[in-house]
């Protein structure tokens, strides 16, 4: 099935991937989907639980493999993900992937090691490297005073920040965040999604990023594509996406009087 709403062949195109499908032994988690994604396109991933979401994360990410058909990222195929990946695409999962019992500092210079010589990685365990950039970014998410904190001490909005400023020390082109707001009340995760899209809006890099409240889609992408049992729905701008079109989505029985999933009244 194809995305239509980028040419494959377009040469603006940073992600390209043809005909990849996955499947976790009799479970079809994402049938054969074509997709092509541009420089600088804020995309996100809507559908219910067990839509393929994170799957289609988890190929773009080179954490796991397509059973069949290609995926190329920047014109080099993820068939062999290589050191060269941590370039190209950063991740942040549900749980942040933070080191609680390492400082702050430590955990965001995390986002350097795919940059980094074995033995200048172990070097930075007791003199941080590239300690400067690290700062940087704990300041531009506002936390720069909690730099030499323990990681634990931190709340969930701070650990979220942390993530975020890993993200930017790593400097890759495409940024994947797997429901980066789930676990957030709504204020915070307003503030946290406000800062993701900024960063990517500000150094052009590529966001893809799974959510459920449409009015979040609205606000801070571009694209929406929607799956459900592993097979694509519809891929539409987002300021084109209607609540009739959640609601199909998520098989709410079209009841007018029931609210999308993330949505306020």
């Amino acid at each position: 099935m194809s995305v239509g709403r980028t040419s494959l062949a377009n040469p603006a195109n940073l992600v390209v991937a043809e005909g990849i499908a996955k499947a976790y032994g009799r479970v079809q988690a994402l049938a054969p989907l074509d997709l092509a994604i541009s420089q600088g396109e804020r995309v996100a991933l809507a559908g219910p639980s067990g839509s393929g979401k994170t799957t289609l994360l988890y190929l773009l990410a080179g954490i796991v493999q397509p059973d069949q058909g290609t995926l190329a990222i920047d014109g080099r195929s993820l068939a062999r993900p290589g050191k060269e990946l941590a370039s190209l695409v950063g991740m942040i999962h549900q749980q942040y992937d933070l080191v609680p019992h390492l400082s702050v500092l430590h955990n965001v210079l995390a986002g350097r090691l795919g940059q980094w010589s074995l033995l200048r990685s172990i070097v930075s365990l007791f003199w941080p490297q590239d300690r400067h950039l690290a700062v940087a970014a704990l300041d531009q998410m506002g936390i720069g005073d909690k730099a030499n904190e323990r990681t634990s001490h931190l709340s969930g909005g701070e650990m979220q920040r942390v993530a975020l400023a890993r993200l930017m020390v790593q400097g890759s082109r495409i940024i994947l965040a797997d429901e980066p707001v789930s676990s957030l009340d709504p204020a915070r995760a307003e503030d946290v999604l406000g800062l993701l899209a900024d960063l990517a809006e500000t150094s052009g890099r590529t966001l893809v990023t799974s959510l459920h409240s449409p009015r979040l889609m609205r606000k801070y992408f571009s694209r929406v594509i929607g799956l459900r049992e592993g097979k694509l729905q519809f891929d539409m701008p987002a300021q084109e996406l209607t609540e009739e079109v959640i609601r199909r989505l998520y098989d709410l029985n079209n009841d007018s009087d029931r609210q999308a999933p993330g949505d306020t009244p």
